[in-house]
């Protein structure tokens, strides 16, 4: 299978990740426009699925490094396939809550507190478990990134007429979704091999790991969006016969969104050999500060915003910036 050998290999793929993360929402954001987030939500789980799969036969079968992918499941221990699909149980509940809150409060508010909690917190727990990297250099990293939220948070208050019920629901749903989202990453990087070259018996490599993962997902959308369908956060009811109404069109943009997503996760999971951990969970998740970019300059969330908004905007995307640097040297 491939196998990152080189740090500065590991960081290329966490930038990918980053910028995979961050771009997802434009298909929700496309689909958005005449489709509902829970319809488009089915396909982008079948675009996570299906890309699990063509890497797992490509990437994760050709080469003369580690297990390959099929023998890799055969060998696998249940209960190491039970944390990656936990993991992707966890995730699943924590995106489903982001995506309405990216339908809510727009991609330049969900991502930078949702997504930013889930970087501060996640990058502590998978330290903790797995320490890679300088302390001192990471954590003050994390500390400028948590800054950036807390900037986001007082610019969409301030850019808000008045703090109306679908603000707070768009933010509460948010800092929720970045609870949750900070814990999946451990569970499925418990799962996996310590050695991606000399993979241990018993456990997942990283292509097995992204698909199991995968599964997870899959199967506990069956009931999530299910409920959320028929108790929406916002709107009416809806019922499977409403997906069915849905263009080709519709249904691939949502399928895009899955595969750009599980590219940055595969990526991330690739990278973390070399990386460690907790920085290839950070930077990954430096996604709040591309999708920001999406939101305020393609989007335009912040649109018509006071010149004291504008310049918090600013100061937002210079904390990730330098948050996301002292990630990246914490490792060197």
């Amino acid at each position: 299978m491939f196998i990152p050998q080189t740090y500065s290999l590991a960081v290329i793929l966490c930038i990918v990740t980053m910028l995979c993360w961050g771009s997802w929402g434009n298909t929700q954001k496309l689909a958005g426009k005449s489709w509902r987030f829970e319809l488009y939500y089915w396909d982008y789980v079948i675009g996570i699925v299906l890309f699990s799969l063509l890497l797992g036969f490509t990437l994760g079968s050709f080469g003369a490094n580690g297990r390959s992918f099929l023998p890799d499941i055969s060998q696998a221990e249940s209960g190491n396939m039970f944390k990656a699909i936990l993991g992707g149980v966890i995730f699943n509940a924590s995106n489903i809550l982001l995506v309405a809150a990216m339908a809510i409060a727009g991609m330049a508010v969900a991502f930078p507190v949702g997504v930013g909690i889930a970087l501060a917190l996640g990058v502590i727990i998978n330290y903790a478990f797995a320490p890679k990297g300088n302390p001192v250099i990471l954590f003050l990293g994390v500390a400028l990134i948590t800054a950036a939220i807390i900037i986001d948070a007082i610019a969409y208050k301030k850019h808000s007429v008045s703090m109306q019920k679908v603000s707070r629901k768009g933010i509460l749903l948010s800092v929720s979704a970045g609870a949750l989202m900070a814990l999946f990453y451990r569970f499925v990087a418990s799962s996996m091999v310590t050695d991606f070259v000399n993979p241990e018996a018993g456990r997942l490599t990283p292509y097995s790991a992204v698909f199991f993962f995968a599964i997870g997902v899959l199967v506990s959308n069956l009931a999530f969006n299910y409920i959320i369908m028929r108790k929406p956060f916002e709107g009416v009811p809806l019922a499977f016969k409403d997906y069915a109404k849905g263009s080709f069109g519709i249904h691939l943009t949502g399928v895009l969104g899955g595969i750009i997503w599980n590219i940055g996760m595969s990526m991330s999971i690739l990278a973390s050999g070399k990386a460690g951990y907790a920085i290839s969970y950070g930077l990954g998740q430096g996604a709040t500060l591309i999708a920001a970019l999406w939101g305020v300059f393609i989007w335009r969330e912040f649109r018509g915003a006071s010149k004291q908004v504008n310049t918090l905007i600013l100061l937002m995307f210079l904390a990730y910036l330098m948050g996301l640097a002292l990630l990246v040297y914490a490792g060197t």
